[in-house]
């Protein structure tokens, strides 16, 4: 097969397979070619079901053959997060605890829609234990590497998705985002990455959303214009999912047709409270300048919050991951991973009122945003204060040289705030590793961040590929 799935559009390659010019079989068997090839150097993929995956595009074939409809995405094959339900797939989260649970026996809701939509999953994409941290690692699949530097993490939670996508294993797989982990992994591989509003994809369906009001759900791709034709299949209510949106009247895939940034822009080179490295300042500063020349104007401000919110982030997060694993662990946590088991202890001493209390927290963030925003319809801040991280330095990053886990310091004030936030790559280092600037937009303004990432992806014109395979 011809196509490399890094430079070839989304909707080419459907077009083509609803033309009968491409199969769909063609597309899914390159995926497992390149997945065979070149995914024992990076792990991205921890479970590949090939015979299956053939047999369900064979099916699609058939269809377009019979005059079928196959749906928006017709052909493109996926690899689905291991936080997440696929059909025929254990779901691990990335434990060993979890390792032997049967296959799952229905798809998650997002899963479920993307195949509707004529996708046909491939395999399973890695994550660490539960998704708790921004290093995609695990005692059970071990380490995924960077497709830009084999010695640096791609990032996390959706690591495993994020590396599959820079190094053209498959066009398109699914990420959560409950702190960052859409945007973080897409800054450091290099990609566009899009975590919409708290319910715009649903997380419905019989069991509770582990990090409920936090995490949302999504499909990753290389480029926006990608994302916008993917999310277009799969925004729509659920009445199983508390947070579920109605469908905007506007299209999403409009978007693609007139983006644009917004007349006013506010530019946070700190938040108020993160330290950035020198380097990821200055992409960031050349990537905003680009923002100017579209027309925005731009404003920067010192501070957003008075404080880091993080600690109320992981009040949260750590009473959501004791009531996930305690079950099965029973407060004997010695086979986690030791920063998890830490955090999970954590949460045994949380009192309710300090839960009541950080999520006022999460209120008080959604409220000074809605006062930034009331005139200015965009917040422009770095994604990350550093580049991806060595992977020997575990969950710790380097900003300016020094180990830190605050290189994630921008990302989850807006899982906080429910708030629709992108990420699009300003450039490269001097040492070959992407740089993200991240695009916050108003409450349920997707569409504003949409329109303006597709604008500036379009501008800075970054299409280098990882170098690999």
């Amino acid at each position: 097969m011809d196509i490399d799935f890094r430079t070839t559009p989304l909707d080419e390659m459907v077009g083509r397979v609803r033309r009968k010019e491409l199969s769909a079989r063609e597309l899914v068997a390159g995926a497992l070619e390149r997945i065979e090839r070149v995914n024992p150097a990076i792990n991205a993929f921890v479970a590949v079901d090939g015979e299956r995956a053939l047999e369900q595009a064979g099916a699609l074939d058939q269809m377009v053959a019979s005059g079928v409809d196959p749906g928006p995405l017709a052909g493109i094959p996926i690899g689905v997060k291991d936080l997440e339900d696929a059909a025929g797939f254990r779901t691990t989260n990335g434990s060993p605890r979890w390792a032997d649970d049967p296959p799952a026996e229905r798809d998650s809701i997002l899963v479920s829609r993307l195949v509707a939509a004529g996708c046909v999953v491939v395999g399973k994409t890695n994550t660490p234990e539960f998704g708790w941290t921004a290093m995609t690692n695990n005692s059970l699949f071990g380490v995924t590497k960077n497709p830009w530097n084999l010695e640096h993490s791609p990032g996390g939670s959706s690591g495993g998705t994020a590396a599959a996508l820079a190094a053209g294993l498959v066009p398109l797989a699914t990420g959560s985002d409950g702190g960052g982990s859409i945007r973080i992994p897409a800054s450091c591989c290099g990609l566009s990455g899009m975590k919409t509003s708290m319910g715009r994809v649903p997380v419905g369906g019989p069991t509770p959303p582990g990090w409920p009001g936090l995490s949302v759900k999504g499909p990753m791709t290389r480029r926006i214009a990608a994302a916008v034709v993917a999310l277009d299949a799969v925004v729509a209510p659920e009445p199983s999912d508390l947070r579920s949106l109605p469908r905007p009247e506007a299209s999403w895939l409009a978007t693609l047709e007139d983006p644009q940034v917004p007349a006013r822009v506010l530019w946070a080179p700190t938040l108020g409270y993160a330290t950035v490295d020198a380097e990821v300042l200055t992409t960031c500063e050349r990537a905003v300048s680009v923002l100017e020349s579209l027309g925005a104007e731009v404003t920067q401000v010192d501070s957003v919050f008075d404080t880091d919110p993080v600690a109320d982030w992981l009040t949260l997060t750590a009473v959501f991951l004791l009531r996930t694993l305690d079950p099965r662990y029973q407060g004997h946590f010695e086979d986690l991973d030791p920063d998890l088991a830490l955090l999970v202890e954590r949460g045994r001493g949380i009192t309710g009122r300090q839960v009541a209390e950080a999520l006022d927290a999460c209120h008080r963030v959604n409220y000074r945003l809605v006062g930034l925003l009331r005139d200015a319809r965009l917040l422009v801040t770095p994604t990350c204060a550093g580049v991806a991280p060595p992977i020997a330095m575990g969950i710790r990053g380097l900003v300016n040289g020094e180990a830190t886990p605050s290189w994630v310091a921008f990302t989850y004030p807006f899982n906080m705030s429910g708030s629709p936030a992108a990420t699009v790559c300003a450039g490269l280092t001097k040492g070959g590793l992407p740089v993200g600037l991240q695009l916050v937009g108003p409450a349920h303004g997707d569409l504003v961040v949409l329109r303006a990432a597709a604008a500036l992806e379009q501008a800075l014109g970054f299409e280098q590929l990882a170098p690999i395979g």
